[in-house]
């Protein structure tokens, strides 16, 4: 079988969670390949996506997915003669194809919340948000494959909630980065709850207000907002910063930093209102650190019972969670059950997910 992997999503700048995504499964399905008899030959649009795939992988270089030209990708994937092609996203034009086609969703976020990355040029910015007025247009884009994929059950749900398409529905679910291997040599988790960290953007469903006041009933403890914010949203929220309160905006931070964060005495945070997967849970609970999170099914799916839950706006039930976590006993018991959760979540079995379901496919 000969499978191409569109790795266009990969960015060579830094990882946002669809580039992660990309590269770790695109991993994994190279590793995965020999041992299945599958040809994999991975489809760039920059050469310097070349460094952050397997050494030696074979490349097809066509345009890149924001391009114009998009909706003839498939006229030109088909000189290659793949028997089957899988995207990470639903982009990949589908007229014309003769190969077997994996486009992938990974939530409906973007229909309840429609502002569109920043990086994006102007013109897919606009069509993106004329794209998610209906979903009209998503079940034409899905239904142009023969399969599509998503990266969690509540996803597959929402989509058969709204009858999104009519193609079955795998789920290649997401996996959590190894953390614990960006720690320098000899250092580990210091178990504790003097340090909140929340992991994220600064949208507003993101709901970190939540988080800022609940530190009016966490003396003696520091909130760590990690990512990198705007002036004017670093204002607003540090107009609600309790008096005597610690709350530390850090501008970005490497994943090594990320990594020496979250094993300082630390629980992992999200009042999220809305989520489409929840990705830093998930690697909190890899490095044996528990959460504190909104009460929501994609948050339970994700951790489990490696979190406690509270209601997405109520500030002291956050936390009177974070609070219960200096109990020795339950902070253990919170990072034994986690680990055994998220151990389910790895990039092999994704891979091995993905290289079935394309290897029925060849075979229908």
């Amino acid at each position: 079988m000969r499978l191409l992997f569109d790795a266009r999503y990969i960015r060579t700048d830094f990882h946002d969670g669809i580039s992660r995504y990309s590269a770790e499964l695109a991993a994994a399905v190279w590793a995965a390949a020999s041992r299945r008899d599958v040809e994999v030959s991975f489809v760039i649009c920059d050469d310097a996506q070349r460094a952050l795939l397997p050494e030696g992988a074979p490349v097809i270089v066509i345009n890149p997915p924001t391009s114009l030209r998009e909706p003839l990708a498939s006229r030109l994937l088909n000189r290659h003669r793949p028997d089957v092609v899988f995207s990470p996203m639903q982009t990949l034009g589908s007229r014309g194809r003769r190969f077997r086609l994996i486009l992938t969703l990974h939530d409906t976020i973007y229909y309840r919340h429609r502002t569109p990355p920043k990086n994006l040029p102007w013109y897919v910015r606009l069509g993106w948000r004329l794209f998610h007025l209906s979903y009209v247009p998503q079940r034409l884009t899905l239904n142009g494959a023969d399969v599509v994929a998503t990266v969690s059950r509540t996803s597959a749900d929402q989509f058969a909630a709204v009858r999104l398409t009519k193609r079955p529905v795998v789920v290649i679910p997401n996996a959590p980065q190894r953390l614990a291997e960006q720690l320098p040599a000899g250092i580990s988790v210091v178990p504790g709850a003097e340090n909140l960290v929340y992991m994220g953007s600064f949208m507003p469903y993101k709901n970190v207000e939540t988080l800022v006041r609940a530190m009016r009933d966490l003396p003696g403890r520091t909130l760590h907002l990690l990512s990198r914010i705007s002036d004017s949203r670093r204002a607003e929220l540090e107009a609600l910063v309790p008096a005597g309160a610690s709350v530390v905006f850090h501008g970005g931070v490497t994943d090594a930093e990320y990594a020496a964060l979250l094993a300082d005495r630390a629980v992992l945070v999200s009042a999220s209102l809305d989520e489409g997967y929840g990705l830093p849970l998930a690697e909190a609970l890899e490095l044996g650190v528990p959460v504190v999170a909104t009460d929501m099914p994609i948050f339970r799916e994700v951790a489990g019972g490696g979190a406690l839950y509270a209601p997405a706006t109520d500030a002291a039930a956050f936390a009177a969670a974070v609070r219960s976590l200096d109990d020795p006993a339950l902070h253990a018991e919170l990072v034994a059950t986690g680990a055994a959760h998220i151990a389910r979540f790895t990039w092999t079995r994704s891979a091995d997910i993905l290289l079935e379901t394309a290897a029925g496919l060849a075979k229908s």
